[in-house]
């Protein structure tokens, strides 16, 4: 049905595509070719009354293990993931990599983006969640995001109007799906941008369990904590739950040490936030987002 619009599968499982790798069968996974193809996709979902779930690169998506019913987009291919340079803009598709952007703010000499150079997501999911790292946050770079309205139209957003909060955006709130980003950054020498990338790769892979299959940082940061912290003190650094369980590195991530199901990492989850309210009355949040079927 989807077969013209780029990739596509039928009744496949989406745990090869995921960060955690975890998650059931999908009805259908899309990896449209362009935004004209999204919207054709979309508009023939909806005329079938068969329900779209979009994602970038599912770095912070735990996919349930009955997998996801209807339509499953991925924005990773085509026009999508494209990245043009301007000057002192760098224009990005909503699936390419946070990554991929900063290493071509590095090759062009523009300063700005080192902070997310290790952050695994899509420029998609970034704008989403104002994703941020050692002192840095998308919102301290976008100049504007194209977006897709509910009703499929699409608006150009200045940066300054996206509600950028912590890991929180207006795009969530409106229902809304990006499909590119400006970035305004500042020229700078290429070994100064090199130099704080290698520093801020080294001390994140130090610190977290970048050899392990997760979404990341687990929990948010709760006002006046840090959520690492709370867990170490709790006593749960190492706590396992059959496959997956909090990481030796750093407590703040939940990890799959392989085969691990999605409903035994909610579990785990569970077991923490219980512990660690019970011990601080602190109520942890989660990053990741939970979709599909049990």
């Amino acid at each position: 049905m989807f077969n013209n619009f780029g990739k596509f599968f039928e009744n496949k499982k989406i745990d090869e595509y995921t960060s955690f790798g975890i998650g059931g069968v999908c009805d259908y996974i899309l990896f449209p070719n362009s935004v004209e193809d999204l919207i054709d996709a979309i508009k023939l979902a909806r005329k079938n009354n068969i329900p779209v779930h979009i994602f970038g690169n599912l770095t912070n998506v735990l996919v349930l293990d009955g997998g996801i019913r209807g339509l499953t987009i991925i924005l990773k291919d085509g026009s999508l993931s494209e990245i043009d340079v301007d000057g002192n803009l760098i224009t990005a598709g909503a699936g390419a990599t946070l990554k991929a952007v900063s290493e071509a703010a590095y090759e062009n000499s523009l300063g700005g983006m080192e902070f997310s150079h290790g952050i695994p997501g899509s420029v998609g999911g970034a704008m989403v969640m104002n994703a941020g790292a050692y002192g840095g946050e998308m919102k301290d770079v976008v100049k504007s995001v194209k977006l897709l309205t509910e009703n499929l139209k699409i608006i150009d957003v200045d940066g300054k109007d996206m509600d950028f909060v912590y890991r929180n955006s207006r795009v969530i709130k409106n229902n809304e799906i990006v499909l590119s980003a400006t970035f305004e950054l500042k020229p700078r020498e290429k070994s100064e941008i090199l130099n704080d990338m290698n520093d801020f790769d080294e001390r994140r892979s130090s610190k977290q369990p970048l050899d392990m299959m997760s979404c990341g940082s687990t929990f948010k940061r709760p006002e006046g904590y840090f959520a690492g912290k709370l867990i170490e003190d709790s006593g749960l650094r190492g706590f396992r739950y059959k496959n997956c369980g909090v990481s030796w590195k750093h407590c703040g991530f939940i990890v799959n040490y392989g085969d691990s199901k999605a409903e035994d990492v909610l579990h785990a989850i569970d077991v923490v936030r219980k512990v660690v309210y019970d011990k601080f009355g602190v109520s942890l949040e989660t990053e990741l987002k939970t979709v599909g079927e049990k």
